[in-house]
């Protein structure tokens, strides 16, 4: 139940909680508010506003106090200021300058302003000294009878100290005024409501004032130059001039998005701004309350719904586009339709969902990966026991089981517990568990399990295999390494989370090895398909027979790589895919690739878990079993040809024998015997042939070459001497071989036997024997016929005979050259053969040279 809203189910409303509590924290923050002012102050910055044309400024700037000397000034002054602007042809005049107190002047004043008729004069809103009313400062009743409007002049700070706004009213309760920048186009103005008390600040209708720029960038003229005369009049024509003190230390100024470029900006000039914006209705107004928080809420529906459904990298893509999107609508709002929306809650919401995000799609992970840990670690344990960590008496079993011991005996700290043809006193010295001890026949071993000491002893079969066996009991680890555990205690101690993490990859890379090396030497090659018979798997025999890589083999079509191996007598491979796929029933098919029998099962398969269905083929390679098959019908046909008809010949020659035993002759004597050699001939070809087909290495030791062919040409030199054929032995030092002595000579003789055979009488057979690097070389030449190069490809076949020689009368039994190669190839040597027609044939044989650290 604590961890139930972890789900995707339950993301988008856990999500949107979240959000929904960052978004409450946010509005209760002070931070967004200083980013808001911020944006703002940037987009205006970026873009400032156009200056209207309708607008000029009269400064009372330091050149004009220089001139017309200190202040205050006379006020006539000023109504010559008016009389001037309105011979200029200004259309309105705007004076930011308080004029309280009566004066002597003001007759004069009131005369200019009557005369012009659009003079706006200030009224000012003043804070008194501390637990004191604010109260209006208003010009003299007679200027103010003269004034064609009053405006406020109050401009109220951002929580940062920055001017940005007016109200366009402003005032007490009894009394509402506009702002002097506008207050000639606000003659009715609305009093409050509600009852207000009267002296209650009241204001209204705030606007954002788009600055046109830093002070100074509204064209304006000293207030000297004017009364000099110094202008012209396009200067003020049509114009609304606003008249103020700019000089420094002089006259009221406000701190604005411009002042970090410049100086701040004078209150004439941002009254003139607010003018100027006005006329180009550009003003900005603000956006209600509650449309950034319910802008927010419809964020937050969209982020809570969108982000589950989203990687972390798409994630934070949505999230900036959104970020983009509201930037962009901020920026339309405020240049064109004129509307301030906050969005920096909004902002922050999107930006502080990214982390929201994560921090839950990384618990929901964390919670799904402590799952997997979970099942992963109470899956079973998938390796091969070690053979160090069974009892003693189960390894017995298990010896007794494949080894079939002639005996046996086990032993544990002084008590036999099982003995079969072996007894203690034969037990060598053991001084070391683990570690076998071989005496002839017996095998003895030393365990250590616990507290316990055993001796286990084995007497093998005393044949061909035993010093194969010991050396395989030899390799055997039984006993364990006692520091591995110790190794293993002093690495640093992990969390559970993370030993669970070790336990489950340890599982997992055993499995995967165990299942990769289990399909890679597997007899047969294995092939796994998908649905559509594309392969996906499949191990090295594969490859090595197809002869195709493995890259190309993943992702290859099935019927595309058995294709050009159709099998004899069967569909096409199409069909037989095909239908293994959709009649979900087996095919078993034979075929032939590069050369060599193969025997193919395609067998349906569906993967559990996802459902997904395939083919699993198994390829078996049955070269060896067709060449059995061969040869025990070439078998078959020699004894029931070859070897019975000699016995057929001696036993019909007997059979005359018998009858007439009076005229018993030499010549009858000699066929008999002749027919007993060979059909003897035949039999000890037979055995030799069988003999090197089982050689092995446990048969083999150290044999000196040349002494070999020595033997083997002394064996055939009455055959020679028979024929005048010189046997010419060019020999060299000793050269040392490991292989059996007795076959290699039965070779030589084979060799010698045939050359001696078909060589004419009087020529020489050389023989050569030579070392080339680590190679041992037997070259055996003779002068003979030689050898048809149509029959060179199978000379070294079974039973096969020349045609050349049976139609000469020279009848073998086509084994000789067969137990040559046999044998060769038995000491991982080759054998070649030279000849030429009417020249004489050359057989070479190559042999390693025994390693002389061996």
């Amino acid at each position: 139940m604590t961890k139930d809203w972890l789900t995707i189910k339950n993301a988008p409303w856990a999500l949107g909680l979240l959000l929904l509590l960052s978004l409450f924290v946010f509005q209760s923050a002070g931070l967004p508010d200083r980013l808001e002012l911020w944006l703002y102050d940037q987009a205006i910055t970026t873009w400032p506003a156009p200056v209207s044309e309708k607008v000029a400024v009269v400064a009372i700037d330091e050149y004009s106090l220089s001139q017309l000397g200190r202040w205050p000034w006379p006020r006539k002054r000023h109504a010559q200021l008016i009389d001037e602007l309105y011979e200029a042809g200004a259309e309105a005049v705007v004076i930011d300058l308080l004029f309280p107190e009566p004066h002597a002047d003001d007759p004069t004043l009131a005369a200019a302003m009557s005369r012009h008729g659009r003079v706006a004069l200030p009224v000012f809103l003043s804070a008194n000294p501390p637990h004191q009313l604010i109260r209006e400062q208003l010009p003299t009743p007679e200027l103010a009878t003269a004034a064609s409007a009053l405006g406020h002049v109050h401009v109220e700070l951002d929580s940062d100290s920055v001017a940005r706004g007016i109200y366009l009213r402003n005032g007490m309760a009894n009394r509402l005024w506009p702002t002097l920048a506008l207050a000639q186009q606000s003659l009715h103005l609305p009093l409050p409501e509600n009852d207000v008390p009267a002296y209650v600040n009241v204001r209204a209708d705030y606007r954002k004032v788009p600055l046109a720029g830093a002070a100074g960038t509204i064209p304006s003229t000293s207030y000297a130059a004017v009364l000099e005369g110094s202008h012209s009049d396009e200067m003020f024509a049509g114009k609304t001039v606003f008249v103020g003190a700019t000089a420094a230390g002089f006259g009221d100024i406000l701190p604005t998005a411009f002042s970090g470029f410049g100086l701040p900006l004078s209150g004439v000039e941002f009254q003139a701004n607010i003018f100027s914006a006005d006329q180009q209705r550009l003003l900005i107004a603000e956006a209600p309350e509650w449309t950034s928080f319910a802008l927010s809420l419809l964020v937050l529906v969209i982020l809570a719904l969108l982000l589950p459904r989203l990687t972390p990298s798409y994630t934070l893509i949505a999230c900036m586009t959104l970020c983009s999107l509201l930037i962009a609508g901020y920026l339309l709002l405020l240049f064109y339709l004129r509307i301030q929306l906050p969005i920096i809650n909004t902002v922050l919401l999107i930006l502080f969902a990214v982390p929201i995000a994560t921090g839950y799609r990384l618990a929901m992970t964390n919670r799904f990966l402590n799952q997997q840990l979970d099942d992963m670690a109470s899956t079973p344990h998938l390796s091969l026991p070690q053979p160090a960590k069974r009892q003693p008496a189960q390894l017995l079993e298990h010896f007794q089981a494949f080894l079939e011991p002639e005996g046996w005996l086990l032993w544990e700290n002084g008590e036999l517990l099982q003995i079969h043809g072996m007894t203690m006193a034969q037990a060598p010295h053991l001084s070391e568990a683990g570690h076998w001890v071989h005496q002839l026949n017996q095998s003895w071993i030393k365990l250590e399990r616990g507290s316990s000491t055993y001796v286990l002893g084995l007497t093998l079969k005393n044949d061909l295999s035993r010093e194969v066996t010991q050396q395989y009991l030899r390799d055997l680890e039984l006993e364990s390494d006692t520091n591995t555990n110790s190794i293993q205690h002093s690495v640093q101690a992990f969390s559970p989370r993370l030993e669970k993490v070790q336990l489950a990859n340890k599982r997992l890379s055993q499995m995967q090895s165990f299942i990769q090396h289990s399909f890679e030497h597997m007899p047969d090659g294995i092939i796994v398909t998908d649905e559509l018979a594309v392969i996906r798997f499949a191990n090295r025999h594969i490859e090595d027979w197809f002869r195709e890589p493995m890259p190309s083999l993943s992702g290859m079509p099935l019927i595309k790589l058995l294709q050009g191996h159709d099998p004899k007598e069967q569909p096409a491979w199409h069909e037989i895919v095909s239908e293994t796929l959709t009649l979900n029933e087996s095919r078993t098919v034979n075929l032939k690739v590069h050369g060599r029998d193969f025997i193919l099962h395609l067998a349906p398969v569906t993967l559990p878990g996802d459902g997904q269905s395939g083919i699993i083929a198994n390829l078996s390679d049955i070269s060896e079993l067709r060449e059995q098959q061969r040869q025990h019908r070439q078998v078959i046909d020699f004894i029931s040809h070859d070897v019975r008809s000699p016995l057929v010949s001696q036993l019909a020659l007997i059979e005359q024998l018998k009858r007439d035993p009076s005229n018993i002759n030499e010549y009858q004597i000699e066929q008999l015997g002749k027919l007993a050699r060979r059909s003897y001939s035949l039999a000890e070809e037979f055995v030799n042939l069988a003999r090197a087909e089982q050689l092995s290495e446990t048969r083999f030791y150290d044999c000196d070459l040349l002494a070999i062919v020595e033997n083997a040409r002394d064996s055939v030199s009455e055959q020679a001497y028979e024929k005048h054929i010189r046997l010419e032995l060019n020999d060299t030092e000793d050269l040392w071989l490991q292989g059996n002595a007795e076959l290699l000579e039965r070779a030589v003789i084979n060799l010698l036997t045939n050359a001696i055979q078909y060589s004419a009488p009087e020529t020489t057979i050389t023989i050569q024997v030579y070392q080339a690097g680590h190679i041992a070389g037997l070259a055996i030449s003779d002068e003979g016929s030689g050898i048809d190069e149509r029959e060179l490809p199978y000379l070294f076949d079974r039973y096969h005979r020349q045609r050349h020689n049976e139609i000469a009368g020279n009848h073998g039994t086509g084994l000789g050259l067969a137990f040559v190669k046999t044998v060769v190839e038995k000491h991982k040597g080759k054998i070649y053969v030279d000849s030429m027609l009417g020249e004489g044939t050359t057989f070479t044989l190559k042999l390693p040279i025994a390693d002389p650290m061996g």
